[in-house]
């Protein structure tokens, strides 16, 4: 196998642990950041690379100078506003669709065969612009989505039922965001329904519970900058987990958001569905079951976003 090139663009709290997790995970034997902060570029570099006795190894580089991206196997976009206390998502999309414009071209310039994947937010509403501004096959142009929204649900669900993380199985689809749908009908545990699920010691999940749940999911990230500044961590997890599934070509299901042609009726905007995962980007959207009140749930979080790119001549 060919070595693999990872480019990270941003060097802030999310581009530099997606850096760290994708280290520590092994995901890619070259790893570049780049950012036009210089400084900061090269401190966090150095910080990396102090600590390359303890994982896999690999070869971590930073620059200012977007040549440090050249021939790329995947670019990961971070860099953007930075979300503030009480500011949503959709806040962010005028400043941050300014960036893609001038950022898109630098890249295919340097790296015309790379997947792109967008983190920056608003996600979908990003990469959609990035779609459209690259003119890149559909699938080598995704964004994280709501595979970081999936997890708080899982680990929610999880906590509230006593049993491990991993054995859950619920999607958050649609919107990164205040739209966003969770798939309550199609959750499980080990196979087992959830709405089956009544086990002595663990409990049943109320109409209360859910809600409560939900609630925590679509609040997280603002409790999270409320009390730090900056959501990183997780995000940076799920992103190497992505990455993972790119670069090692493991065709594997994930919630991320890629442009929907005729899904369930919905067309010409990015948002998250289950989706196969692998070396070329996305590969399919699942036609996963979904309830009447969770097909309105999605398509109004579809009209949602096709309501902010209105606003941005999208």
């Amino acid at each position: 196998m060919p070595t693999t090139k990872l480019a990270i663009v941003g060097a802030g709290a999310v581009g530099s642990t997606i850096a760290y997790a994708c280290l520590m995970r092994g995901v890619a034997k070259h790893i570049v950041i780049y950012d036009v902060n210089a400084a900061k570029t090269r401190a966090e570099t150095l910080d990396l690379n102090h600590g390359m006795q303890f994982v896999p190894m690999a070869t971590l580089e930073g620059s200012d100078d977007v040549e440090i991206c050249r021939d790329a196997t995947v670019i990961v976009i971070t860099a953007g506003a930075k979300q503030k206390i009480g500011q949503s998502r959709m806040d962010l999309a005028a400043m941050n669709v300014d960036l893609c414009r001038s950022l898109i071209p630098k890249l295919l310039a340097v790296a015309p065969d790379a997947v792109m994947l967008l983190v920056t937010n608003p996600v979908d509403v990003m990469t959609f612009v990035a779609q459209k501004l690259s003119g890149l096959p559909t699938g080598r142009v995704f964004g994280s989505g709501t595979v970081l929204d999936s997890s708080r649900f899982r680990f929610l669900i999880a906590q509230r039922l006593k049993v491990a993380v991993q054995s859950v199985h619920a999607t958050i689809v649609g919107e990164h965001g205040d739209s966003e749908i969770p798939l309550w009908s199609s959750a499980s545990i080990a196979n087992l329904p959830l709405h089956d699920w009544a086990v002595q010691g663990h409990g049943k999940l109320t109409v209360r519970d859910r809600a409560d749940i939900f609630q925590e999911v679509k609040n997280s990230a603002a409790r999270i900058i409320e009390g730090k500044g900056a959501t990183n961590y997780a995000i940076g997890l799920a992103t190497a987990k992505i990455l993972e599934a790119v670069l090692h070509d493991e065709n594997r299901v994930l919630p991320v958001s890629s442009l929907l042609t005729d899904y369930r009726g919905i067309s010409e905007v990015c948002l998250s569905v289950p989706c196969i995962v692998h070396r070329a980007g996305v590969d399919t959207t699942l036609p996963v079951p979904l309830n009447p009140a969770e097909l309105a749930g999605l398509q109004n979080s579809a009209e949602t976003i096709r309501a902010s790119l209105k606003t941005l001549g999208f």
